[in-house]
């Protein structure tokens, strides 16, 4: 499967909470790296964290634009509550190997009425 694809099947299971077939889109050695937080590394990790993200608030990936070169694919996306966001997905051999996110950590916090932390 081509990167954008991947990623369009990804906002699918995003989508629909599915963290269980989300992770298994990533390579077993895969880094997610939210840049508001610290990167994940390792398909089991990437699978605890969406599903610890998933039981915390309802989250929704609308997608804006979707672009691929080679073997990357850029979302840009928004959600229903107004947080926009983008994300660069590596894909190798048909997986996630290496996704970086930027968006709003602390106006997602607020919106979902999430406890903010303290430094």
């Amino acid at each position: 499967m081509r990167p954008k694809k991947i990623v369009e099947e990804w906002i699918r299971l995003f989508n629909a909470a599915d963290a269980e077939a989300l992770s298994l889109l990533y390579h077993e050695d895969a880094v997610n790296h939210q840049v508001a937080q610290e990167a994940v590394v390792g398909r089991e990790s990437i699978l605890r964290m969406f599903s610890h993200e998933f039981a915390q608030a309802k989250m929704l990936c609308i997608p804006e634009n979707l672009f691929e070169d080679g073997d990357w694919a850029i979302l840009e996306w928004k959600d229903p509550l107004g947080l926009r966001g983008c994300g660069f997905f590596q894909v190798k051999a048909h997986k996630i190997k290496f996704q970086r996110g930027y968006w709003d950590k602390l106006s997602f916090l607020r919106m979902h009425k999430l406890p903010i932390p303290k430094e």
